[in-house]
């Protein structure tokens, strides 16, 4: 993550997060990072479809796809650069090894992950399946995986 912080520093770009399963452990993981303030102003954790639609992601999406999605992630990661006019934004939702009787699906291991560049507006996206690991090392994971891309994205 200090990379990834400080090459958004010095290239004077910004990042945002709205993170639902990971539950702001990729924002935690930015603001560790010295001057990160330079680069983050606003992230958002959208545990439930409520406060996701609130933020920007559209209703019908989530109805035709479930809030377990590519989809929903997609939308999350814009709403949430357009919201703070953020360089990137990161939209994070799946789930961690835990059923959801509010919003079942055929998995409970599957992530999704985007990561709009509002400049070139384009996403990025990646799906995870996570580990049979407490939820907190399934986060550490999905973080990590998330590094890795956002080194390879920014320039």
């Amino acid at each position: 993550m200090n990379e990834v912080v400080n090459k958004l520093i010095k290239l004077n770009k910004t990042i945002a997060t709205m993170e639902s399963c990971t539950g702001g452990s990729l924002v935690n993981e930015i603001t560790n990072i010295p001057d990160a303030s330079k680069i983050i102003k606003f992230s958002a954790v959208t545990y439930s479809n409520e406060f996701k639609i609130k933020m920007g992601v559209n209703s019908n999406t989530i109805d035709k796809y479930t809030v377990y999605s590519i989809e929903v992630a997609k939308e999350m990661s814009k709403a949430i650069s357009n919201f703070t006019n953020s360089d990137y934004g990161v939209g994070i939702t799946g789930q961690l090894k835990k059923i959801d009787l509010n919003n079942l699906t055929d998995n409970d291991n599957l992530v999704f992950v985007s990561i709009y560049d509002k400049n070139k507006d384009f996403y990025y996206t990646m799906s995870l399946e996570v580990l049979d690991l407490p939820r907190s090392e399934n986060k550490k994971y999905v973080v990590n995986k998330i590094v890795d891309l956002l080194k390879n994205i920014i320039n």
